[in-house]
């Protein structure tokens, strides 16, 4: 499959039955995706007049209790990010995908990872946070869509998707591992109308009193600190005895993964961590390898996003070196080595 197909049929058998979205290249893919699929099992495909009215269009499924999810790439994730942040303040959970191109502006339609920040930090305005998962196979485009309806059902927020143009236009072969999601769990909150069977729900973002906001603020930041503490991912490659730990997402660190064994072989004791959260960020098992690295070597189709996150997690204790790439470039594993010789000098 290509890997924006993996992305939907994950959610289809997850139980996302409600798709809203607007085309726009590398992710058009999906969109086709969920029109063909859509009406055949009972669900729904709407493409939206515009970026904002899909999002709006989320609100409303996830308000009434439906798994749904929304896709784009960079400049109409921007369009969403009102959206965004009214999902957070109704405390609705929801699946974005961002397959990101080249920027900023309309930029091009090349990989780029230069959305970190975007989906790490400023998703939209006011106090709060989204999941960020980052696949580097087409196997974990389809299993992380998967797994981003749960996550989001078990916090009620929005599970972020972070990708680009290489893996959603990627082909690999893809174990569908999933039989479907025949218990979704069951909404007590949402809108489905209480044939005088229960309290009326009320779903609102507007707090006039203060403290009202605030406390709620409180219980959501709580609620981000559960997050932090158990849905942190990576995962790790010859980092046992590295003297220099490259870190790397998304499809760089396949790159990154052929550069360590390549400078395994002049000698170089390297390793690698690849965040698979970008949000939690695994800052544990960062600062740990700070303990024995000499060094670290950031990677990323950026000017420099994620390199703020290794730095803040290992406490500026090491030296840590950028590698950056932008505007469509993709690096090549020979300077990465070249880096790493750089950071093992004394």
């Amino acid at each position: 499959m290509k890997g924006n197909e993996a992305i939907a049929e994950g959610a289809l058998l997850a139980g996302c039955r409600h798709y809203f979205g607007y085309p726009i290249t590398p992710q058009t893919e999906i969109a086709a995706y969920m029109a063909r699929r859509m009406p055949k099992i009972g669900g729904t495909f709407l493409q939206a007049e515009s970026e904002i009215a899909s999002i709006n269009m989320v609100i409303g499924a996830s308000a009434a209790g439906k798994r749904t999810m929304t896709s784009s790439s960079s400049p109409g994730i921007a369009l969403k990010s009102e959206g965004l942040s009214y999902l957070a303040g109704c405390d609705l959970p929801a699946v974005l995908v961002n397959i990101q191109r080249a920027g900023p502006g309309l930029g091009g339609i090349q990989p780029a990872q230069s959305d970190y920040f975007q989906a790490t930090r400023s998703a939209g305005h006011g106090d709060f946070r989204m999941i960020s998962i980052s696949p580097s196979s087409v196997q974990e485009m389809y299993d992380y869509s998967y797994l981003a309806f749960d996550l989001a059902d078990k916090y009620r927020v929005t599970v972020m998707l972070l990708s680009d143009g290489l893996l959603g236009q990627m082909m690999e072969p893809v174990t569908l591992r999933h039989s479907g999601a025949a218990n979704l769990p069951e909404k007590e909150w949402a809108l489905t109308g209480t044939k005088l069977s229960r309290p009326h729900n009320l779903i609102n973002s507007l707090y006039l009193q203060p403290q009202d906001l605030e406390n709620l603020n409180i219980l959501r930041d709580k609620r981000y600190a559960e997050i932090e503490k158990n849905e942190a991912r990576h995962e790790t490659y010859r980092t046992e005895d590295a003297e220099v730990i490259v870190v790397a997402y998304g499809a760089t660190a396949r790159i990154a993964r052929s550069a360590v064994d390549e400078a395994r072989e002049q000698g170089l004791r390297a390793g690698l961590l690849r965040p698979v959260t970008l949000w939690p960020f695994p800052k544990k098992p960062l600062a740990a390898l700070a303990e024995q690295a000499k060094s670290f070597v950031v990677v990323e189709m950026s000017m420099g996003q994620m390199i703020e996150d290794v730095e803040l997690a290992i406490r500026c204790a090491k030296p840590v070196l950028l590698l950056p790439h932008s505007g469509g470039i993709v690096h090549m594993p020979e300077e990465i080595v070249q880096k790493i010789q750089q950071a093992n000098q004394p």
